[in-house]
């Protein structure tokens, strides 16, 4: 019976750690596994990152190219098919932010743009953050309105 008076580690899964610099008969005496001479012999070095030996790093070889637009808005897309979908699971008239983030299609953060892929047949109130053309005249078409939050 096995209870906490009797409790192993399976047998080979505990190792002891190597004993390095504990004299010539340990086998790892005198330079301690360290090698003879060098930078990496000595206490207190510490290898650059991305050093690879003394070739050329491979950070330094890639061309850097492109940038990043510091004033770009992200939107998450959801699409009419995605609205349609939501509105008829949980009997919708209006679908806003709020609605989308308890069903688990955008985060709290995300800002949301409506596209017009697929059909809509529901009237709906959508309020969004930005709609494309096909999609604020799909929701019009059917007597919805779009608000921009």
């Amino acid at each position: 019976m096995i209870d906490l008076s009797n409790l192993k580690p399976a047998a080979g899964s505990v190792k002891k750690g190597k004993r390095i610099g504990r004299g010539q008969g340990s086998g790892r005496g005198g330079t301690s596994t360290r090698g003879h001479k060098g930078a990496q012999s000595r206490s207190g070095y510490s290898r650059t990152r991305g050093f690879e030996g003394g070739q050329m790093p491979l950070q330094r070889v890639v061309p850097k190219f492109g940038f990043n637009n510091i004033n770009r808005v992200e939107y998450k897309a959801i699409n009419l098919q995605t609205l349609q979908s939501l509105a008829e699971k949980k009997e919708l008239s209006v679908v806003d932010v709020k609605a989308m983030i308890d069903a688990g299609l955008v985060s709290k953060n995300d800002r949301i743009k409506i596209l017009g892929n697929g059909t809509l047949t529901l009237k709906l109130d959508v309020k969004a953050h930005a709609f494309s053309k096909n999609a604020k005249e799909a929701i019009e078409k059917l007597e919805g309105t779009t608000e921009i939050v």
